[in-house]
């Protein structure tokens, strides 16, 4: 059953215990209910269920057991008051707009946004009318000179996809509600076990869920948690265009919450050793990672942040032949453009994750031909350093190395 409202309960105990609804038998591990539809006792209960009047299951495109076990476990973690979950992280994404925009609305977002972020934004809402203002995400001036008189949405990333940079959220958080906007932050890179936007004064929190919550890889997911006001507005957005998370998935999801404070403890630990050991290297121009003392916003990072998280970026020299040539000499970490999972992986942003912008907006964004960007596992850090130090010590002239594993 639920946990009761009670703060002796800490993250750790919420994340294995919140949101647990036994059935009549009583089970110890969270059922998982794969159905489409509910059956009802009489007319008018389906009606009153239909209508609100009365609380309960549905229809799984806006009502599941399963899945409302992993909203409740989700929001207990952010400390917010609801959660709505979604198909995937940028389904998350595309259900706070539609909820909280309409024609002739303005969004502030920081720059270095995910790519598909930036192409929701830039160019799917500019259609509908929905303007979007990219400004530097860690110039406070900047999100406040952007302000128009129909700006209804600040939207940041933080730390951002794949430079790190860490936004101010107090600094944007008060700035926004000065001109009567919301403020959502894209808390994937951290998820609540590293970072609770709304102790900072944001207004909703999206994830997707695809990366640490789950946490092995295994399944799409993604949620927007926060003031019940907008969450509420959310969940009719949901319901009528469907855009619904699986009850396959929001067990996957949700058991993935069980671990998902020691995975992220041991992750960025790794990420840690590996980004000293990357600044070390010859051939690395530059290390991004908040928990340097290197990084241009670490103080802030370890003062909205627990750790500096998982994810290590880095320029070589040499731009894209170089960073091609690192890539394509590893053996053991996986080139692809997910992360989160407890396998490390490698990807070049230029072409995979933000190919689809343009130039210029990478260019904005700092996001150059030369950058790597690593989301490190559970692997041994030894391990991962061997790997990588194959291809940084190769030079221009040489081979890459023949197979992969």
């Amino acid at each position: 059953m639920n946990l009761p409202e009670d703060p002796v309960f800490h993250a750790d105990t919420l994340a294995i215990r919140s949101g647990i609804e036994r059935s009549q038998f009583g089970e110890h591990s969270e059922a998982m209910y794969l159905t489409s539809s509910f059956v009802f006792d009489s007319a008018a209960q389906a009606a009153a269920r239909f209508s609100g009047a009365e609380e309960g299951n549905v229809y799984a495109r806006f009502s599941n057991p399963t899945v409302s076990a992993m909203q409740t476990r989700l929001a207990a973690l952010e400390g917010a008051e609801a959660c709505v979950a979604t198909a995937s992280g940028m389904s998350a994404i595309l259900s706070l707009a539609m909820a909280v925009l309409q024609t002739g609305d303005h969004i502030v977002a920081s720059t270095g946004l995910f790519g598909a972020t930036q192409q929701l934004f830039g160019n799917i809402l500019s259609k509908f009318g929905i303007a979007t203002s990219f400004v530097p995400a860690t110039d406070l001036n900047a999100y406040r000179e952007a302000i128009r008189p129909r700006t209804r949405l600040f939207f940041v990333e933080t730390p951002s996809n794949p430079l790190t940079e860490v936004v101010d959220i107090a600094g944007v958080a008060a700035i926004a509600h000065e001109a009567g906007a919301l403020l959502a932050v894209d808390n994937c890179f951290c998820s609540p076990a590293l970072q609770r936007p709304l102790e900072f004064g944001a207004d909703v929190v999206v994830h997707s869920a695809t990366k640490y919550l789950d946490g092995q890889g295994r399944v799409l997911g993604g949620a927007v948690a926060g003031n019940k006001v907008v969450t509420d507005e959310v969940f009719k957005f949901l319901r009528t265009a469907g855009p619904s998370l699986s009850p396959f998935n929001a067990w996957v999801i949700l058991k993935g919450l069980e671990t998902l404070r020691i995975r992220m403890d041991a992750q960025s630990a790794a990420a840690l050793e590996l980004a000293r050991w990357l600044e070390a290297q010859p051939g690395v121009a530059r290390v991004y990672y908040p928990g340097l003392s290197s990084h241009p916003q670490h103080a802030l990072a370890m003062r909205q942040q627990k750790s500096g998280g998982a994810i290590v970026s880095f320029d070589v020299e040499g731009g894209r032949e170089a960073a091609w040539r690192v890539i394509d000499s590893t053996r053991l970490l996986s080139i692809t453009a997910n992360l989160g999972d407890t396998k490390t992986t490698i990807t070049h942003p230029a072409t995979t994750t933000h190919g689809r912008i343009s130039p210029e907006a990478r260019a904005a964004a700092g996001i150059g031909e030369s950058l790597l960007r690593i989301a490190v596992g559970l692997e041994s850090v030894e391990d991962l350093k061997a790997d990588l130090a194959r291809g940084l010590a190769l030079s221009k002239s040489q081979a890459i190395p023949e197979c992969r594993s």
